[in-house]
């Protein structure tokens, strides 16, 4: 049997002993060559074309291969970074709410507190015919949080000057915080007109309930000149 080898590449399939006999012709069965040597240096020279192309099916089926192979890892390494981003993504929205249903909680156990402290000092003042504006600033700081007291003051300072009976005569506004109608006064005491303290209840809440707090609302004031 002759050996065929092609620029140091050894062809062993079928198709290529095939396409071998279609060039040279294989020799019958009772037709042996004499000289091993000889033949394979022949078989060389005839065939150098017919392995090369082979070989560059071979070479182009592992290119196919390597590329499916690299495809199916940069599938596989998206699909894994795709579900780690969610993972991520899914849990800073998980703290971001519980944060922020914290902070509500917090917020409407703090105003529950504040009208609590506004409705017990508001008829803890003792009922006087007139009052000072050093009484009205004493019942409020009385009223008021320590670290929410500037920013009350802040906007009772430019709604009124602490002033208990100031009115807007263009208006109408009235009052400490210039309520309008200067009716809304009543939700917190039939005493508006003469008693700061009821006043002071009523803009406490106001505050904190359309703002969340005094210094919210001072926020809101210094951007707008209202509240």
């Amino acid at each position: 049997m002759s050996r065929i080898s092609v620029r140091g590449v050894a062809v062993a399939s079928a198709t290529a002993v095939t396409a071998v006999g279609s060039v040279v012709g294989v020799a019958s069965a009772d037709t042996q060559q004499s000289n091993d040597a000889e033949a394979t240096s022949a078989d060389t020279t005839l065939l150098a074309d017919i392995p090369a192309g082979l070989q560059a099916q071979v070479q182009s089926a592992s290119l196919t291969q390597q590329a499916d192979a690299q495809a199916v890892a940069a599938d596989a390494s998206a699909k894994k970074g795709a579900e780690e981003a969610a993972r991520k993504a899914a849990a800073q929205t998980a703290v971001a709410k519980k944060a922020a249903a914290q902070e509500a909680e917090e917020r409407a156990e703090a105003k529950a507190a504040a009208n609590r402290d506004s409705a017990r000092d508001a008829s803890s003042f003792p009922v006087r015919s007139s009052y000072t504006f050093a009484q009205i600033q004493a019942m409020a700081r009385q009223m008021v949080a320590t670290d929410q007291f500037q920013c009350f003051s802040n906007i009772v300072d430019h709604e009124s000057g602490w002033n208990y009976h100031a009115v807007n005569a263009s208006s109408g506004a009235y009052g400490l915080f210039q309520a309008l109608p200067a009716g809304k006064y009543a939700s917190a005491g039939a005493d508006w007109q003469t008693n700061p303290a009821t006043q002071i209840k009523w803009g406490l809440n106001y505050m904190n309930t359309s703002y969340g707090s005094p210094c919210q609302a001072w926020s809101f004031w210094q951007a707008n000149h209202w509240y």
